[in-house]
């Protein structure tokens, strides 16, 4: 028999490491090693200490207590959660490090950048295809990133994710792309309750993994009160029946009782998320037809004619700087077409989830954040609730209200968003990357969130696991003005628009290392309206169809006014004291209005799709 061989030894290897982080322990008794040519991700809960976790392996900080092991001359290479781009030039700042001038503008250019533009002004997306390119362009025997794929289009996930597969390094991820964590890691390392524990399959095993051990973690908790329950029956039956105490049974209790904290202790709180659809808003909630955009030169979007309906999941793809905000603008009516035209449902009230975090100022306090108008409460669809109280509900501390919030990580920053927005009763949500920063365990929550969420969703994203999961139409948008829409999902859509998004001019296409001229895009698909129309058998609509069209256009106009008429005087509170025939006869005014505009909404489309199959 071939003698067996013996394991690899690992590239670094943490042992029994603690770590204390002011009154709190971060890690205790952390064991954790890094196999050559491994690619593992690091996953847990946000402020786990994932982060700092990755920086203790790089030996950037100090354990209290315990060994960390590393081979002699490993290379490392680190792009953190938010990159600092320093030098004059991209090129400057690539060969800041240990890489060769040659081999830093390679890489550059593989991730799509110029070596020679000005290293200042970046967008998001650009200061994190900057720090992978000089992160790999170090030629690292291993490669520790942190949130590699924030800001980053789904192009230039893809090609990350075909770099590291073929990269002969090891890599230790942290990440809450499902998607790019089920595609490129090998192993994976879950931090939870200040330990580690780890699985040697890739990240696609790793929740039906991580059920099991919270399943037998709480089996074992309920086993441990049982015994507590039956020695506590025990302990005090014999003081009363004897008058003497058993030392060692008292001790043992006791340990059992501290165990038994310490486990309540580590279950981690649940973010306690809620929406309220509001009113509800009209059967159309927006008609676009023939729209275009362009700014100088450049077109954003050709035309384009599409409907959104109430309770529409609407997600919006494509590059960096395709389009996908303006055509967001367009669709709530924030911004005029530069031909086509616009039409907006009735009792529309959306809440913008915005990417930038343009509402949150840095020397802003997250009091500040969550009470604009002063005072110590806010008002949470509807019902007033104290600051702190809410804030809790997005697993904030209380000692953290007063912080500015400069101090807060991404991802509290998100869930700090998501508390405002979700405050707001909202009957169309609009989420511009709302997955950026917050950890799995969130993004589940939010998931659910939506899924339950009665009124309209559009969602920009470039989370591809998130878009198949919640939306029922995709839009994507290539970067130079095309735009197709499929019904489903993110996977939907690139099974039947192969290489869409990858035909705009100039774009780095995956696994390449230059851009190729443009191929030309498929045919546009036709609206979700046109796609379920009857077949055409004449090239208009009759003029008995087309006179009806516009009577029910003018019933959508009108009739939400005498809506919300009927609305404002029942809202007196002493209307039904005062005159109860009067508050029953405006009550069936206002029921009849409502179902005449069902009725005009539901006529008006349908007259609407048999026009477009007409035309063709």
């Amino acid at each position: 028999m071939a003698p067996r061989s013996s394991p690899r030894p690992p590239l670094v290897a943490l042992k029994d490491v603690r770590l204390q982080d002011g009154t709190r322990p971060l890690f205790e008794g952390v064991d954790l090693a890094i196999e050559p040519r491994t690619r593992s991700c690091l996953v847990g809960r946000n402020g786990a200490g994932k982060s700092t976790l990755m920086k203790m392996v790089m030996g950037l900080i100090e354990p209290d207590s315990g060994d960390r092991s590393v081979q002699s001359g490993i290379r490392f290479a680190y792009v953190p959660q938010e990159p600092v781009i320093a030098g004059d030039t991209l090129l400057d700042y690539a060969t800041s490090g240990d890489a060769e001038p040659w081999m830093a503008e390679s890489w550059l250019e593989t991730f799509g950048m110029n070596p020679e533009k000005p290293a200042r002004g970046l967008s998001g997306g650009e200061i994190r295809r900057a720090a992978l390119a000089k992160a790999f362009a170090e030629a690292p025997d291993l490669l520790l990133l942190d949130e590699p794929t924030n800001h980053m289009d789904i192009l230039a996930i893809e090609l990350l994710e075909n770099e590291i597969i073929q990269a002969k390094c090891a890599a230790l991820i942290v990440s809450h792309d499902r998607a790019f964590l089920n595609r490129v890691t090998q192993s994976c390392h879950w931090l939870e309750h200040r330990r580690v524990r780890t699985l040697n399959k890739g990240f696609n095993d790793f929740d039906e993994w991580a059920a099991k051990v919270q399943e037998e973690e709480a089996e074992s908790l309920r086993r441990l009160n049982k015994r507590i329950e039956a020695e506590t029956y025990t302990f005090y039956r014999s003081i009363t029946a004897q008058r003497t105490r058993n030392e060692g049974r008292a001790r043992a209790l006791e340990a059992m009782r501290q165990d038994r904290a310490l486990r309540v202790k580590d279950i981690p709180r649940e973010l306690q998320l809620g929406v309220d659809s509001g009113v509800s808003s009209g059967k159309l909630v927006a008609d676009l037809k023939g729209v275009s955009k362009a700014f100088g030169d450049r077109t954003v979007i050709k035309p384009f004619t599409t409907r959104v309906i109430r309770g529409d999941r609407l997600a919006i793809v494509g590059p960096n700087g395709a389009g996908k905000t303006t055509l967001v603008k367009i669709l709530l009516g924030d911004l005029a077409p530069d031909t086509g035209t616009v039409k907006l449902g009735a009792n529309l009230e959306p809440v913008y989830l915005d990417q930038s975090r343009e509402g949150l100022k840095s020397d802003m306090t997250l009091w500040d954040a969550l009470t604009p108008g002063g005072g110590d409460s806010i008002l949470v669809r509807g019902v007033s609730k104290h600051v702190a109280a809410y804030a809790k509900d997005f697993l904030f501390q209380e000692g953290q209200l007063r912080q500015p919030i400069s101090t807060l990580s991404g991802g509290e920053r998100n869930r700090l968003l998501l508390a405002r927005a979700l405050a707001k009763p909202a009957n169309m949500l609009v989420l511009d990357e709302p997955t950026n920063d917050l950890d799995m365990d969130t993004l589940d929550k939010l998931e659910e969130l939506l899924e339950q969420y009665d009124g309209t969703l559009i969602l920009v994203s470039h989370d591809r696991d998130f878009v198949d999961r919640l939306a029922t139409s995709t839009i994507g948008m290539n970067g130079q003005g095309d735009i197709v829409e499929t019904p489903g999902g993110w996977t939907d859509f690139i099974r039947q628009n192969p290489g869409f998004l990858k035909s705009g001019e100039g774009r780095v296409t995956s696994g390449e290392k230059s851009a190729h001229s443009p191929t030309p895009p498929p045919e546009p698909a036709p609206s979700l309206a046109t796609r379920h129309s009857p077949l055409a058998t004449s090239r208009k609509l009759s003029f008995k169809d087309q006179h009806r069209l516009k009577e029910l256009d003018a019933l959508i106009h009108t009739l939400p006014a005498d809506i919300a008429a009927h609305e404002a005087t029942l809202a007196d509170v002493n209307f039904y004291a005062r005159d109860p025939s009067g508050f029953a006869s405006t009550m069936k005014a206002l029921d009849s209005a409502r179902a005449r505009l069902e009725a005009a909404e539901e006529e008006w489309l349908e007259l609407e799709a048999k026009r477009e199959a007409l035309v063709g």
